[in-house]
Parts: C-alpha cells; structure tokens; sequence
C-alpha cells in the first residue's frame, strides 16, 4: 500500500522545517505551486493562462525561470557543491517573480518573495538576509521603476514590495536566530545533563559497589521504619536474626539477643524501631541468631538524616561484627574471675592469721608488729583488687543482680565516711560530711556502700596532704543526689572521655605513681546506672567532684514521722541552699 496524502504532506513538512536548512526540492516545490496559483486566480482557467502567458511575454519568461529553477533544484547533486550553490535557487525565484510582476495585474504577486526570503535567511543566516535585501530590491524594485516608470503608484509597486520582503525576512532572521540560538542553549544544557547522569551513574555504580563491598551491615530506612535498603552484610545479619523472613519494618522481633547473649531483646529495645524514632546512639551490642555456633554479635550505631528544611526523613544504621572481641573478652573475663577466685582464698588465709597474730601484740617481740601491720595493710589493698576483679569480670557486659531494699542511705554514707578518715588523718586531710540524719530509698545497700566507698577513696588517694575532702547527700523531689568533692589534683579534659573506661588510669595517677589499677570508677558507673541513676563529673585545676543521681522511691511507713519531718527539712535545707 502506497504513502498516503496524509504521508505526502507530513514528509513535505519535514522537509520544510525538519532540517538544518531547507530541502531545496521540496522548497522550490512549494514555491512553483504558489506561483501556479497565483497565475489561476489571476485568470478564469487554464484557456485564461495561456492567454496570458501569449500575450505578456514576461509573465511567460519567469515562469520559464522559475521552472528551470524547479529542474535545478531537482536534478543538482547538491551535496558534492559548496554550500552557498544552493543560494541561486531562490536568486532565480526572485528574477522569475520580478518577471511575474511586469504584467500590471499581477500587484498581488509581490507576496511570494516571502518564500525564497525565507529560504534564505534560514539556511544562510545574515548574509542570506544581505543577499534577500539586494536581490528584493534590485530584481523586484528596480525592474519595476525601469518598467513602469515613476509615477506614484508604480513607485508604491516597486518599493514597498521589496521593503516589506525585507523586514519580513529581517524579523524571520532575528526569531531564527534567538531560536537557534535558544536550541544551541538546550542542546548545550541537554550534553551537560547527560555528562551529570552519566557521572551520577557512574557515582551510584561506585557508591553501590562500596555499598556492598564493606564489610559492615547498613541499612537505610525511610521516616516510617521501612527498609530502604542494606547491602550484602546485612542480609547475612537478617538471615541469622529472621530465619523465617523479614517484613521490611523497623522493630520486627526475632532472634536478637541483648549483650549477655541470653535476654531477648523487647520491641523498645531493638536498634532499628530506635533509630526510625529519630535517636541517634553508638556502640549498642546485641547478638543475632539462636544457634550458639552460628550466632554473631553487632555493634549498632544510627545516625538521623534530615532534609533541608531539618525535617525527619530518615536513619542509617551500621552494624559491625564484633563476634571475636566479645568473644576474647569473654575469655579474658572468665580467666580474671578463676584467678581472683583462686587468689581470694589463699589471701583470706593469710589476712586471718595476721590479725590472730595482732591479737597477741603484747607476745611479739619488738618490731615484729610493725612488719605485720604493714602485711595486713598490703593483705587488704590486694584484696580489694581482687574484688575490684571478679566483680568487673561477673559484670562486663551482663546484667548486674541488685538486691533492692528500703535502705537507710545515710547510715551507708557516714559508715563510709568513717572508714575513709583514719586514711584521711594520716594525710593530714579535712573530711567532711553533710546529709541528714535520716532518708530510706530502695537500693542495693551493699552495691551502694560500693559507690561511696570508691569515690571517697578515690577522693582521699588523689587529694595532697593539706586538702579537703567533703561528702553531701541532698533531696530533690524525683531523684537523692550524693557528691563527693575533693581539692585534689584535677582530670585532665582529655582523659575525662575515658575515665570510667575499665582498666583505664590517668596520667597524672602513673606519673605520681598513685596506687589503683582503675576498675573502680567503672564498677561504680555500672552500679550507678543498674540502679536507673547516672553518675557525673566535673573537675578543674583545684579539684573534683564526682556526682551520683539515683531516682528518689522513697519507702515510708505509715505513722513513720521522723521519716516525714526528716524529708520536710530536706527541702528547707535545698530551698535555703539555692536562695
């Protein structure tokens, strides 16, 4: 089936405007046409034509030209030519038009210079609009003033046509000229947009391939909880926590345990429901999966991601395998605990016969008790580091089992004051001590005797001889606050980071060769926080003090007014303090 007319007339529009410059064939075509029906409505029909033609010799000679033009246009190779050839075609319409119009009927004619004009200016640009200004007014203009003369309205006829051309062709150059200059633009913004994809794929691919290279579990999600997506590691992380599926929700339950690696991990509790809520945290462990083989231990840190406007959009999470630190830990912790259970006896042992040998100080011979004083003192200080041992060792990173009870707290603290003054007074330190008289809160009384116990000592070891001590305990309507403030040596600020770090000793206690061996501050901070409480510090040049909050349940026995009074008088004794 044949091109239909609906093809013939789409094809000759391409080849009017669908290419740099105009088909030659297609736009000579066109302009043979227009001069066809030019010379039929200037007649009553094809008999009228010839007439005219016979009888106006110039009418029949640019009709001649303007189809010798046609055959040109044609039969012309025109790609092997220079380019400005092209350029004669529609020079030769102009001298058949300007024939045209020497018959004195054909005044409506001069319109058809609007097609080589235009022809011209598209294809030649500015000096085609130079070559359209020339060829308008001498073919058109001229040969009408030689013609007919000039008189006023042959002048009008001569003129005016070729003026009118001219700006049309000037106004078509200027809006092709900012089109072409406008689609140079776009083109240019459209190379640039590809070179931007093209680097933005190449930036995704490389970005993809870290994604998935790294051996860290990352996860993306969205401000709803909903997986966005994680790269290769984790889906090693999910196939152990999920062995059934995973929905693609943050907070899912499975096999997540928490840092002991036996209590399940609550819905509350699982890093990414947190992290979708928009908290930011660092370093939480957990383990995943059920198998004990097969099971892996991450560290969880999240970060919250915000959009210009600082509006919650969503979390990125990385998980790192700590599997064989946790491990080695727990080794090295169960290797502490069997030798400090192992040392403890044997210490035991020793202490107790010292002090039966000190009972009879009066049987010993001259100086002998001195040598075994200063046996038990040593007996003493090691078995405290034992202590310090096993309990860091039981602790480390499993849940610490309080025995919570209603506690006199005060009683704890001055009996812990008092056993810290001898060490005190043979420093020559001023040790005080500001509480009431009586405040019962439920706590672990031997854990809490633990944490006064080491900040006092910790007090007096790092206070030179000529300082000052002191010991406060204050009530507050949610919380009991304890601080212990010394006029000792100071933190440096850059240990402070670490200072309740296990094992962890500043350099100021190594370099003043200060007794310790540093598990007391974090033992304290665990009991501290077991408790739901927080432990602080602040510190300068001119000492220290260290600050315990813990959540004020106060048990009261009903009638029990020396409770009550001593509770009233503690928020006079804050209220005075403040004012």
């Amino acid at each position: 089936m044949g091109p239909t007319l609906l093809d013939r007339v789409r094809a000759l529009g391409r080849g009017l405007v669908g290419r740099e410059a105009p088909d030659p064939r297609v736009a000579q075509t066109l302009f043979l046409l227009l001069v066809l029906v030019d010379l039929s409505l200037r007649s009553s029909g094809p008999s009228s034509i010839r007439a005219e033609l016979q009888s106006e010799s110039w009418s029949l000679a640019g009709l001649i030209v303007v189809l010798v033009a046609q055959v040109i246009a044609s039969v012309t190779p025109w790609s092997r030519l220079p380019g400005w050839a092209i350029a004669t075609i529609p020079v030769l319409d102009l001298l058949g038009l300007g024939m045209l119009r020497l018959n004195p009927e054909a005044s409506g004619s001069g319109i058809l210079a609007v097609v080589p004009t235009v022809w011209l200016v598209w294809q030649f640009g500015h000096r085609g609009a130079v070559v359209m200004t020339l060829a308008c007014f001498g073919l058109l203009g001229v040969s009408g003033i030689a013609y007919f003369g000039l008189d006023g309205q042959s002048l009008s006829r001569s003129i005016l046509d070729p003026l009118v051309t001219t700006l049309a062709g000037g106004v078509i150059w200027a809006l092709l000229t900012t089109a072409r200059d406008r689609e140079a633009e776009a083109d240019r913004r459209s190379r640039e947009l590809a070179a931007a994809l093209e680097q933005l794929g190449h930036t995704r691919a490389f970005a993809d391939a870290i994604f998935d290279s790294v051996d860290v579990g990352l996860v993306l999600l969205d401000k709803d909880g909903a997986y966005l997506a994680m790269n290769r590691r984790h889906h090693d992380f999910m196939a152990l926590a999920f062995p059934d599926g995973h929905a693609g929700k943050a907070g899912q339950l499975g096999d997540v345990f928490a840092e002991d690696g036996v209590r399940r991990l609550a819905q509350h509790e699982m890093p990414s429901l947190r992290a979708a809520h928009g908290e930011e945290f660092d370093d939480i462990r957990m383990w995943v999966g059920a198998d004990p083989v097969t099971r892996r231990a991450c560290s969880v840190s999240a970060r919250s991601v915000h959009d210009a406007d600082g509006n919650f959009v969503g979390a990125a999470l990385a998980y790192t395998d700590v599997t064989d630190f946790l491990r080695s830990m727990g080794v090295k912790d169960d290797f502490v605990a069997m030798v400090s259970h192992e040392f403890r006896t044997p210490l035991t042992s020793i202490h107790g016969y010292v002090s039966l040998l000190l009972d009879e100080e009066d049987r010993l011979r001259p100086g002998d008790a001195h040598y075994l004083k200063v046996v038990a003192r040593n007996t003493e200080r090691l078995h405290r580091l034992v202590t310090d041992l096993l309990s860091s060792a039981q602790h480390d990173g499993r849940p610490m089992e309080l025995e919570r009870i209603p506690t006199n707290v005060c009683e704890i603290v001055r009996a812990s004051v008092e056993s810290a003054r001898p060490a005190a007074e043979d420093k020559g330190l001023s040790l005080s001590v500001e509480m009431p008289t009586y405040l019962r809160i439920m706590v672990d009384p031997q854990r809490f005797a633990q944490v006064i116990d080491n900040l006092v000592s910790n007090a007096v070891k790092y206070t030179p001889t000529g300082g000052s001590v002191s010991v406060t305990l204050t009530g507050h309507d949610d919380h009991v606050e304890l601080a212990v403030a010394d006029t000792g040596i100071g933190i440096d600020p850059n240990d402070r980071d670490r200072l309740f770090t296990r094992f962890f000793r500043t350099r100021d206690a190594e370099e003043r060769s200060i007794q310790g061996i540093g598990l007391g501050l974090s033992i304290t901070k665990k009991i501290v926080e077991t408790h739901g409480g927080r432990i602080d510090v602040e510190s300068s040049d001119k000492g220290s003090t260290f600050r315990v909050w813990l959540p004020l349940d106060l048990v009261l026995a009903e009638g029990d007014e020396q409770a009550r009074e001593d509770l009233a008088m503690l928020a006079e004794i804050e209220r005075l303090r403040i004012s």
